[in-house]
């Protein structure tokens, strides 16, 4: 049983921010500050990836451990169970066709975990930079 009523949980759930987040905030101006310089939430690129560098053909998203179905981490709501099945699983799919699309392309995907940058954040900004790197040579 939920603790909040319908209505302030959907109050909460419409608070849900999509894009610039905290973790998203605290890792862009980290690889700011290491001079890695890039774009955020991109809107001309499919799935507005979290951070964009075009002239590597490079693109970063950083997904939510909920909201992306962590296999790890993933603890599936109690109440209103079908929706929740149905809006996770769309999102996985979508996540799916972005990657496909942006293969076909011939562009650098990474998608990293929310829990692997909250783990270990200084491994995590290495990670990235090492695979914009990567996508340079």
């Amino acid at each position: 049983m939920d603790r909040h009523t319908k209505e302030q949980r959907h109050k909460n759930m419409q608070a849900v921010k999509n894009k610039k987040t905290k973790l998203e905030n605290l890792v862009c101006e980290n690889l700011w500050s290491k001079n890695v310089r890039f774009r955020r939430n991109v809107k001309d690129l499919p799935g507005k990836p979290d951070i964009a560098i075009k002239k590597y053909r490079v693109v970063i998203f950083i997904d939510s451990c909920f909201w992306h179905k962590c296999p790890i981490h993933y603890k599936a709501p109690a109440t209103n169970t079908e929706f929740w099945e149905n809006k996770i699983t769309g999102n996985m799919r979508r996540d799916e066709d972005v990657n496909a699309i942006y293969k076909d392309m011939g562009w650098n995907i990474l998608r990293i975990w929310e829990h692997e940058i909250k783990t270990n954040f200084d491994a995590s900004i290495e990670k990235i930079i090492n695979f914009i790197q990567s996508a340079k040579n």
